[in-house]
């Protein structure tokens, strides 16, 4: 039986762990309600003491391949992006462990969602961006906070600065991805590992993920602020919205600096 979140989030249950989908597919591009929907579930999953670890996976050809860009700029653009940083927030605050199985593509922000996560498996086919500068735009969704405290400030300003995209195998070494795995395989992998973890005393993992995770979606918090104002700003430039239009072409970006 499945709980549904909104039209793209719903939840199963596998014995003590839950298992969330996000079916907007072929590319889960985020928006405000499905970072909402998603928020929602995660904290009723942390309401029901019978769940206590939770595996999170998407339909379709992409993990999550961060926001339509093209699509928000043609309606008029995105606007404040405060909003969705407000429900980011609030996966940050998940009490309960998560394991995300990530196939395709995991950009931008959703890369910032597969990071969220306290452990990837990930398909050999899966690549990790932090695209923004070649969009002429600043990482957001807490990135420039969680990326480097997960491997290291040196590699992720590497990508932060140059775009590159990640495969599975490299994040392995990294230490971006926990385990690659075929892509058959994937679902089963992940939720493998999150029955490993749910076998253990609740309360144990709920208190020793409290005190590694520490005051992180206090820090995510401040940090999207500090996001949001430098997007701000660029978006308003010629830059950004020539990478916009780069990225949709699939070429270079003809940069001005201006």
């Amino acid at each position: 039986m499945k709980t549904q979140f909104g039209d793209h989030v719903a939840v199963a249950v596998d014995g003590h762990v839950a298992v969330v989908t996000i079916d907007k597919p072929p590319h889960n591009h985020v928006s405000v309600d499905l970072m909402r929907d998603l928020a929602d579930a995660f904290d009723a999953i942390d309401a029901e003491v019978g769940l206590r670890c939770s595996v999170l996976q998407a339909q379709g050809k992409n993990f999550c391949a961060g926001a339509d860009l093209v699509r928000s700029e043609s309606a008029g653009g995105l606007g404040s992006v405060n909003p969705l940083y407000d429900q980011a927030v609030r996966l940050f605050s998940v009490q309960k462990p998560i394991v995300a199985a990530v196939q395709g593509g995991a950009i931008g922000a959703g890369l910032g969602l597969a990071v969220v996560a306290d452990f990837r498996i990930a398909s050999p086919d899966a690549k990790f961006a932090a695209n923004f500068v070649k969009l002429g735009f600043h990482p957001g969704f807490g990135l420039t906070y969680t990326l480097p405290r997960l491997i290291g400030r040196s590699k992720a300003e590497l990508m932060f600065l140059t775009g590159r995209r990640v495969k599975a195998e490299d994040g392995v070494a990294w230490g971006l991805v926990d385990e690659v795995v075929p892509l058959e395989d994937l679902r089963s992998a992940a939720l493998r590992l999150a029955h490993e973890i749910a076998e253990n005393a609740p309360l144990a993992i709920v208190s020793t993920r409290k005190t590694l995770r520490g005051d992180m979606a206090a820090a995510v918090r401040a940090q999207t602020d500090k996001e949001a104002h430098e997007q701000g700003w660029l978006r308003d430039t010629e830059d950004y919205r020539e990478g916009v239009l780069s990225v949709s072409e699939r070429r270079v970006g003809n940069f001005q600096g201006r």
